[in-house]
């Protein structure tokens, strides 16, 4: 603890749990206790404990702070896509996405507060970057969207992509960490399998991603396969070139033997044309890939426009013929502004608190 700040008690490990209850002079037993409260049955105030005597508690609440994420607000899409508004510890505010498909749910969840790469077709990016989120505030997002699939619609949560507000692998060890412990028995014992990380390429962390074995999917939001297009929308192209992204990404390929997805947005008169398919085409030869093909979704005060759905057509027919998988995505939640790209805090009062 620093002064009167006191620690959040999620940051314990079981071991520090066991060594705090021993400072105590209380039984360790009571380390597996409170840790199942936390991460298995994903209580919310450490009052919640009720096995644990009311004197414990006081222990715990005197020494500990429990810092927990609530919905402020919710909105519900036409396709009943909803979207929540999270006000966190701090006050600062991130938003999250329930996306139902028949009887399964999609929960689209946040790594970082904002920003920091600055997209330009991406509302994220006007918000601006506040800071990373904590592994547990990860991890509360499920669980919150978790309650939400199940009142909402009668499902448990089906799967999860980290896909909304931040690029996860600039706070890598916080996401790793909620991974860990969404997939493990001693939490919610999710299967990877049901997680994807969405990223916009950065090769050195896609590497440590395939060195870590998080068996998770991995999607890359590449959007065009044209260097100087891909700097103009994705800025930190600049830094991480077409070349040495395509290089990680065979580094992924060879070390983990999964198939990964390229997201790729696309924007009339910029990216949609036969020779931008080309180049897409001639990019993916290294790896075998699935292409996800999505419409732009409208932000307000960027010019970047939707293609006639004609010109989405003929880019997916061309790729077909030249043996790819692709798809052709179709948005969700665009009347709530929760679709992709669409994710920011518009007013000053839900940014700031």
């Amino acid at each position: 603890m620093n002064g009167d700040i006191k620690e959040d008690i999620r940051s314990l490990s079981l071991t520090d749990l066991e060594k705090f209850f021993a400072d105590q002079n209380e039984k360790t037993f009571r380390a597996n206790q409170v840790y199942e409260w936390f991460w298995k049955k994903s209580c919310r105030s450490i009052n919640d404990m009720t096995n644990l005597s009311k004197p414990v508690r006081k222990i715990l609440e005197d020494h500990f702070s429990f810092p927990v994420l609530h919905i402020e607000k919710e909105y519900i899409s036409r396709d009943r896509t909803v979207k929540s508004t999270f006000r966190l510890h701090d006050r600062l505010m991130i938003e999250g996405v329930l996306i139902p498909d028949g009887n399964r749910t999609t929960a689209c969840i946040s790594s970082q507060v904002g920003c920091q790469l600055g997209c330009t077709f991406c509302a994220t990016g006007l918000f601006g970057f506040k800071r990373n989120l904590a592994f547990t505030e990860i991890f509360d997002q499920v669980v919150e969207l978790t309650n939400q699939s199940l009142h909402h619609f009668n499902v448990p949560l089906s799967n999860i992509v980290l896909m909304g507000m931040g690029e996860p692998l600039l706070n890598y060890e916080e996401v790793k960490r909620a991974i860990l412990m969404i997939t493990s028995e001693d939490g919610l014992g999710m299967s990877p399998q049901r997680i994807t990380l969405s990223t916009v390429g950065i090769p050195n962390m896609i590497r440590k991603l395939a060195d870590d074995h998080l068996r998770i999917h991995l999607a890359i939001s590449l959007h065009t396969a044209d260097n100087v297009k891909r700097s103009i929308i994705v800025p930190l192209n600049k830094k991480y070139p077409l070349e040495e992204l395509r290089d990680a990404l065979k580094y992924y390929h060879e070390k983990t033997g999964k198939r990964f997805t390229l997201e790729y947005l696309m924007f009339a008169n910029m990216n949609d044309s036969l020779s931008d398919a080309h180049n897409l085409a001639e990019f993916c030869k290294s790896f075998p890939v699935k292409i996800n093909l999505i419409g732009y979704n409208q932000v307000p005060d960027l010019d970047f426009k939707r293609p006639e759905s004609g010109k989405i057509i003929a880019f997916k027919e061309f790729l077909e013929k030249k043996n790819m998988i692709v798809n052709i995505r179709k948005s969700r939640g665009e009347d709530i502004e929760a679709a992709c790209g669409q994710l920011a805090l518009k007013d000053r009062n839900q940014r700031e608190g």
